[in-house]
């Protein structure tokens, strides 16, 4: 293949072995002309409110014996700030102890990771200490440039009161029991790697230090022995940054938090990677493991002002594999895992909540959006009615296309199926069918059926998503029943195969399908609807318990 002028190491922001890493991977092309874009020798504007807004950093930098060790520095929000778009003053430096002690002084290269766990924002930047002392120390930026919140786990942070001689410092070289058992829980880390070539290459932007971010369900770092571990590179944006470092410069370095306790668990090693040996193929969704072979460790007990709350939930990010126009105003979007592995699974009525970034919006929008596949077929599908006015499902429907990335976290909402043997109901109207399509999938598949009925109205065929997948469902299963009422049908709309009753939903009509209305019934439509039925289901002598219902609004 004939390269690119992008290979050009005085033009591209990738260094040597960012650059060989991506070439490995046929990526190379595709990267370059992207990160031109986003990578700055500057910070943004947005760059700068946002480090101005945090409580703690993530630091990458060398010790004397050029080491690589991960830290926090920590104050309160406003100790980071930037006077100018090349430059961060912060107002603090390494706590007592830490393997980073003394290191941060005036030409000293440092990586700084911003995150912030509940909102799952990060950003990156890279650069040179150019002043240090009591008071802090000052960053001459050489690379500015953001992350997605790509596996990052939300956690809300609060300031503690730390007494001087309240933490405890250990130094050793294997990890003990504890430390094992830390590693092995943990859903997040953070890595510190570098390169420079032949240790001085002038003022090269590409090259210094960079701290990052790695999060995984926990138990994703294996804990081989007491001094080796092991964890799995998904995929991610291509960039290569700790693989391409790690490439050209083995040394690397890990930090561990604790963040209901305080405590900070430093490690210095090397680091070997993997590439496809079989043992890859035992982390679902790996494209790569790294191994790290340790060789320091410090351990900091209780000493950040900072705790944590508990998790929750990480965020992943999903990648659009088909796009169906289902009806006049109803799209469905099927999402698999972007690195390829498992996505959590779900029961039939929960939601997906994602997140979309939109041109014009400075942070992402969030929406929830029922689930309208079955559970167990390994990917997501929401089918979302376009909305005239709704900012998220206009974009969705008109510029969110195949192979398109978006975020999420794990599918969550109270609204599913009751467990038990007896007769199901499930009702809805408009849009409000899609968690009862799900539910519905996972009725079909249970062994010894259970009468089930599944009854919905719409306006007309136009405005019928999923119909010919419903009908095919309850035809498969001796005990199903249908019964679709259109409000307003058309002329080409048959009464028949395409519905049963002109009109809306009543009780009359449910007391002759089921006897006694003796059933568990699961509703979801708009307010009114619901409020109608509802109140008739009770009237006619449901029991409150059994009538379980999920109300909508426009989808934004």
């Amino acid at each position: 293949m004939q390269s690119t002028p992008a290979l050009d190491r005085a033009d591209s922001p990738f260094h040597t072995g960012e650059q060989a890493v991506q070439m490995r991977l046929g990526v190379r092309d595709a990267i370059e002309p992207w990160a031109r874009q986003v990578v700055r020798p500057r910070l943004p504007e947005q760059h700068r409110r946002f480090y101005g807004q945090l409580p703690f950093l993530v630091a990458a930098a060398r010790d004397d014996k050029q080491r690589p060790w991960v830290t926090l520095l920590v104050g309160p929000p406003g100790f980071v700030r930037s006077p100018d778009p090349a430059g961060l003053q912060i107002a603090a430096g390494p706590l007592p102890g830490d393997a980073l002690s003394g290191s941060l002084v005036a030409g000293a290269e440092l990586g700084l990771l911003g995150i912030d766990p509940e909102t799952r924002r990060r950003n990156r930047v890279n650069g040179t200490i150019n002043q240090a002392g009591a008071s802090g120390l000052e960053l001459e930026v050489t690379q500015s440039f953001g992350n997605c919140p790509q596996y990052i786990t939300e956690r809300a942070w609060r300031r503690v009161e730390v007494q001087p001689d309240q933490g405890s410092v250990t130094h050793g070289r294997q990890l003990d029991a504890s430390m094992q058992m830390w590693i092995s829980n943990a859903d997040t880390f953070f890595i510190a790697s570098g390169y420079r070539d032949g240790g001085d290459s002038g003022d090269d932007p590409t090259h210094g230090m960079d701290a990052s971010h790695r999060g995984g369900a926990p138990g994703f770092v294996t804990v081989e022995s007491e001094t080796r571990l092991v964890f799995p590179d998904y995929a991610g944006n291509n960039h290569f940054n700790t693989i391409g470092n790690l490439v050209m410069d083995s040394r690397v370095g890990l930090l561990f938090v604790d963040f209901e306790q305080g405590s900070l668990l430093q490690i210095s090693g090397n680091a070997t990677i993997d590439w496809d040996s079989a043992e890859v193929a035992r982390y679902p969704g790996a494209q790569r493991l790294v191994i790290i072979d340790i060789d320091r460790i410090v351990r900091l007990d209780d000493v950040l002002p900072l705790r944590w709350s508990a998790p929750k939930g990480s965020i992943r990010s999903l990648r659009l594999a088909e796009k169906i126009k289902e009806s006049e105003d109803v799209t469905s979007f099927v999402f698999t895992a972007r690195d390829g592995g498992e996505l959590a699974d779900f029961e039939a009525g929960q939601y997906l909540p994602i997140e979309i970034r939109i041109d014009g919006h400075d942070q992402p929008l969030k929406r929830t959006y029922s689930l309208s596949n079955g559970p167990g077929e390994g990917h997501y599908r929401i089918s979302v009615k376009r909305e005239p006015l709704g900012v998220v499902s206009r974009h969705l429907h008109d510029h969110v296309e195949i192979g398109e990335i978006i975020s999420s976290s794990r599918p969550e909402g109270e609204f599913i199926l009751q467990p038990g043997g007896g007769p199901v109901v499930l009702i809805s109207a408009g849009i409000g069918l899609t968690p009862m399509v799900s539910m519905l999938h996972a009725l079909a598949r249970e062994s010894g059926g259970r009468p089930v009925w599944f009854v919905h109205g719409a306006r007309d065929g136009a405005h019928h998503p999923l119909a010919d997948e419903v009908r095919q469902l309850v035809a498969e299963q001796p005990d199903m029943g249908l019964q679709v009422f259109y409000s307003q049908p058309r002329t080409e709309d048959v009464q028949g195969p395409d519905y049963d009753r002109e009109g809306h939903v009543s009780i009359d009509q449910l007391e002759t399908m089921v006897p006694a209305l003796d059933a568990d019934f699961h509703l979801c439509g708009p307010n009114r609807f619901l409020a109608g039925l509802t109140a008739d289901l009770a009237a006619h002598g449901v029991p409150r318990e059994r009538i379980h219902t999920e109300t909508f609004g426009p989808a934004g």
